[in-house]
């Protein structure tokens, strides 16, 4: 895990960042830059950089924020969530702690896993391929 203060991550980061990755914020719907980006590549944390994904496990779920079905083994880290008067379950990067968004099951999608990760789209990277 990232030994970064929150001054040396609101440093590196700029105050949209900051917001969503260490203060567990939440862009608006369809306004990420990976909303709808189906490019071959890895996605990374876009605090740290550590892999997180492959876009060969992105699909549309048609919500407004990038939905994966699985991430990388051990790159994100799952906390019960009980804010907003809900039981969710939020995902984290593994190696710097920073919000991603949250995971939701049984929702009927046709995934291997029935898993949808709905991830802000400032707190990736895509390093293409």
């Amino acid at each position: 895990m990232s030994n970064r203060s929150e001054d040396e991550w609101r440093a590196v980061l700029t105050p949209q960042q900051f917001a969503v990755l260490r203060q567990k914020g939440t862009e608006p719907p369809g306004s990420g830059e990976y909303t709808s980006t189906f490019d071959a590549g890895v996605y990374g944390c876009g605090a740290c950089g550590a892999p997180l994904y492959k876009s060969s496990t992105k699909f549309n779920a048609h919500c407004g924020w990038p939905a994966f079905y699985e991430a990388l083994p051990g790159a994100v880290r799952r906390i019960e969530d009980r804010s907003l008067g809900m039981d969710r379950v939020e995902i984290v990067c593994s190696k710097c702690a920073s919000h991603l968004g949250h995971v939701f099951r049984g929702e009927g999608f046709a995934t291997p896993t029935d898993e949808r990760h709905c991830v802000n789209s400032i707190s990736l990277k895509l390093a293409k391929e």
